[in-house]
């Protein structure tokens, strides 16, 4: 790609655009997304399903993007900025995160890599520059700035995902799997998601996974091909606060957390020594689980959902001692619990 000298005139701000778009645009791919379907006789038949972005991250072929882009592929095309297509494999994907790592096969040194940097110090205010393929046109330039950090949003499984990058950087459909930058062209973020009320693209408002979680996932992707999540082991819970008046129907001290109703067998919850429900009392024109412990804290934090429990449990790894801090009958007990790998789904 050309990379004239800028002509004279031309702001700071202007220059260091341009170095960035010039020196990391090639870095940042296309990918085209193809299912399967059926025709009218129950053929398979190949289908065009999406495109999205992604970002080179080393000189081997391995490019981080959305697993939302991937997600259901059959086959995965890769277009880099000579034109040239490649046909892609998926190294592993973390659903809950919304990341995934591909790899085309092409020569070393070939391939320009966009330096990943770190989400650690990020300012409010701080100038950003958004490369990607929105509605396919290749490795398209928006700016902005960080509008908020520290945000939540929730993945396609459900999951929530924390300390997200708020930008006013114009995202569009196909953006997604693009790799935000710094005034240094560094990649603090991974482009994900935009709030678009009437679904019709950007309206200032877009979101990105933090650096910091791309390393952490991209580096368990690369090793073993999946994420090693940690995990408590309690199965259903019922939380208060979607049931208001319950707690006070049955006399308990505090009005919000989540009632243990089970843990899963032979889990970090089981052998702590959590405690699920042991009766069932009616009330009104329902039943509802009995005796098992409140959930109320998770390493000092107060949890008020499921998805919070979860998402403070992603947050860390195998193997380490967390204190969840529970309700058990009157008393509030604090109990010692070392989490285990995630069963493989």
């Amino acid at each position: 790609m050309s990379t004239a000298v800028p002509p004279p005139g031309l702001s700071e701000e202007e220059r260091n655009n341009i170095e960035i778009y010039q020196r990391y645009s090639p870095g940042v791919v296309n990918i085209t997304t193809t299912t399967i379907g059926y025709d009218f006789f129950l053929r398979p038949v190949p289908m065009e399903s999406g495109t999205g972005s992604g970002a080179v991250i080393d000189d081997q072929g391995h490019i981080v993007t959305n697993f939302h882009v991937v997600r259901g592929a059959e086959t995965l095309e890769v277009t880099l900025p000579d034109k040239s297509k490649h046909e892609a494999r998926v190294v592993g994907a973390d659903p809950n995160n919304d990341i995934a790592v591909i790899q085309i096969n092409v020569p070393r040194g070939r391939l320009t890599s966009v330096p990943l940097g770190t989400s650690k110090g990020l300012q409010v205010g701080q100038k950003v520059l958004a490369i990607g393929n929105p509605y396919g046109l290749e490795r398209t330039l928006t700016t902005g700035v960080i509008s908020s950090l520290g945000r939540s949003i929730q993945a396609e499984n459900g999951r929530i995902i924390e300390d997200i990058i708020q930008t006013d950087a114009a995202i569009n459909p196909g953006n997604s799997g693009g790799p935000l930058l710094n005034s240094q062209g560094q990649m603090i973020g991974i482009n994900t998601a935009i709030y678009s009320p009437s679904n019709s693209g950007s309206v200032g408002i877009g979101f990105a996974i933090p650096a910091d979680t791309v390393r952490r996932i991209t580096g368990d992707l690369l090793t073993t091909g999946y994420v090693r999540h940690a995990w408590l082991g309690i199965g259903s819970t019922v939380n208060l606060a979607d049931f208001p008046g319950l707690a006070n129907a049955l006399r308990l001290n505090t009005e919000r957390g989540l009632m243990i109703v089970d843990t899963y067998q032979n889990s970090p919850a089981s052998r702590a020594g959590l405690r699920g429900a042991t009766d069932e009392v009616r009330i009104g024109r329902r039943r509802w689980p009995v005796g098992g412990d409140v959930l109320l804290e998770f390493q000092g934090k107060a949890i008020n959902s499921v998805q919070e429990l979860a998402s403070e449990v992603d947050r860390y790894k195998a193997g380490d001692r967390v204190t969840v801090t529970v309700l058990r009958g009157n008393r509030k007990i604090d109990v010692p619990v070392t989490l285990e790998e995630a069963p493989r789904q």
